[in-house]
């Protein structure tokens, strides 16, 4: 189940720092607080005091932490574990830690295998831990999936592109019209076919042009030019 040996892992640009907190949260849409207290851990109060919950995610470089485009990929996979079951933290650390024991991979959370065994572990391990009910189970794997089928993965089994979530892709589930990859556009949101970043378009549309011109100058179609401002806006 151990991924394929990567010699230059620590050297890959995937890996390198950069995106602040506030911009990873502002691409994939979770809240910065949120995404905070899964890079850096957060206070919590116990009986004598208070207490520091661990990190979900290790940032490529801290203090302060910026984070990779791996770890994009991360918080993209927490995103559909975490934000929309508000669990305690320490529950889905210790699925992730005992499915990285039992089955011997090492960064879980970036592995293809998450589609398959190790998805169910996970699954398996998390439900248990925060006594999901069977309905919520398979809600829970039904988001954790549809969140998967937006990360492609090269072949030693990295993940290489992120599709995030848009306002057409959360009414029509396949559609893929922004993507981030860390070796095109410096790993800022792009127009999938087209490798223009949606800031670069929604900067063209707040200074005046219209639509029609702009998909006329890029060649592209009105309604990718309104993906890229819908995702900008709402992002």
């Amino acid at each position: 189940m151990e991924r394929a040996a990567f010699p230059m892992v620590k050297l890959d640009i995937r890996n390198q720092p950069a995106y602040t907190v506030a911009e990873a949260a502002r691409y994939l849409k979770v809240a910065p607080a949120t995404l905070r207290s899964w890079v850096v851990g957060r206070p919590y109060p116990t009986g004598s005091g208070t207490a520091h919950s661990k990190a979900l995610i290790h940032p490529a470089k801290a203090p302060p932490p910026i984070l990779s485009f791996w770890n994009l990929i991360e918080a993209h996979v927490l995103r559909s574990l975490r934000t929309d079951h508000r669990v305690p933290m320490d529950a889905l650390r210790r699925a992730i830690a005992y499915a990285e024991k039992s089955l011997r991979i090492d960064r879980l959370l970036l592995g293809p295998e998450l589609r398959t065994d190790a998805g169910k572990v996970l699954l398996e391990r998390y439900g248990q831990l925060i006594e999901l009910s069977a309905s919520g189970q398979i809600a829970m794997r039904r988001l954790f999936n549809d969140h998967l089928d937006r990360v492609e993965w090269d072949e030693w089994r990295f993940p290489v592109r992120l599709y995030p979530f848009t306002s057409s892709g959360m009414t029509v589930p396949h559609a893929r019209p922004v993507a981030i990859a860390a070796n095109v556009a410096f790993g800022r949101p792009m127009l999938a076919q087209s490798g223009i970043t949606t800031s670069a378009i929604a900067e063209r549309i707040d200074a005046g042009e219209g639509i029609a011109d702009l998909a006329e100058d890029y060649g592209l179609t009105p309604a990718e030019i309104e993906d890229a401002v819908l995702y900008e806006r709402a992002a």
